[in-house]
C-alpha cells in the first residue's frame, strides 16, 4: 500500500469519526432538551389542568397575504385564546415577525383573537420576536414576564420552554396541535427543529447575545396600548 493510499484511508477514518461525533452530539442535545422541558408541558386536552399564570405567549409563524393565518399560527392563537377564556391567564402576548411594513404576524394574530372575543386591552404585541430565543429574551426584559404559559406546537415547545426557563422565566408549555398538518410540512418542521435545538443550546448555554431590538420596558401588567401600532 502506498503512502498516499494510507493517508487517504486515515483521512476517511478521521472524517467518519467527526461525522459520527457530530451526529451523537446532536442526538444528545436533542434528548437533553426534550427531557428537560417535557415535565413542564401540557397537551391540548389538559387545559383544565394547566396551572394559572399571568400571561400566555403564542409564538408567531407564517401569515399569508391579506393577514390570513397559516394553520400552525391559527392553532397557536386559538389555544392562547382558550387559555384566556378559561381564566388560566389574564393577558395574551403575541410574539412574531413585524420587521417590515408589508409583513405582519402579530397584528394578524391580534385581529383573530379580538374576533374570538378577547379585548384588545388584554393583548400585548411583540413586533420583534424574530426568533424563539429573541421572543423569550424580550418577554423577560421588555415585557417583564417572570412567568409564562408558552403556546406552540409540541415539536417547537421543547425548545421554547427550555430557552425560557434557562433565561429565568417560570415557564410552562401548552401544545397547540389542533390540526393534522400536511405530512410534508410536519417532516420539514421536525428536521428544522432538530437542528435549531442544537443552535439554541449553544446560544443559551454559552453566548446569550442581545436580541435585535430591546427598547423601553412595556410591562405585561401595564397598558397594552404601548405595544400596539401607534
Amino acid at each position: 500500500m502506498t503512502k498516499k493510499a494510507r493517508f487517504l484511508i486515515k483521512l476517511k477514518r478521521i472524517i467518519a469519526s467527526l461525522i459520527l461525533a457530530v451526529v451523537l452530539f446532536t442526538l444528545l442535545v436533542n434528548s437533553y432538551m426534550i427531557l428537560y422541558a417535557n415535565r413542564y408541558i401540557y397537551d391540548i386536552d389538559e387545559l383544565d389542568s394547566v396551572p394559572p399564570r399571568y400571561a400566555a405567549m403564542s409564538l408567531g409563524a407564517k401569515v399569508f397575504s391579506g393577514g390570513t393565518l397559516s394553520h400552525i399560527l391559527r392553532d397557536r392563537v386559538i389555544t392562547g385564546t382558550e387559555l384566556y377564556q378559561k381564566d388560566k391567564v389574564q393577558r395574551l402576548l403575541f410574539s412574531g415577525d413585524h420587521g417590515q411594513d408589508e409583513y405582519d404576524e402579530v397584528n394578524a394574530m391580534m385581529d383573530y383573537a379580538v374576533e374570538s372575543g378577547v379585548p384588545e386591552s388584554d393583548i400585548f404585541l411583540d413586533h420583534a420576536g424574530f426568533s424563539t430565543y429573541e421572543s423569550m429574551y424580550r418577554a423577560r426584559d421588555v415585557f417583564e414576564c417572570d412567568e409564562l404559559v408558552i403556546v406552540t406546537q409540541r415539536f417547537h415547545l421543547y425548545r421554547s420552554v427550555y430557552i425560557a426557563r434557562k433565561l429565568g422565566i417560570d415557564a410552562i408549555g401548552v401544545c397547540s396541535d389542533l390540526t393534522n398538518y400536511r405530512r410534508r410540512t410536519d417532516v420539514k418542521n421536525q428536521v428544522r427543529e432538530y437542528m435549531a435545538r442544537v443552535k439554541d443550546f449553544f446560544i443559551v448555554e454559552f453566548f446569550r447575545p442581545l436580541p435585535t431590538y430591546l427598547g423601553d420596558p412595556v410591562p405585561i401588567t401595564g397598558d397594552s396600548d404601548l405595544s400596539h401600532d401607534q
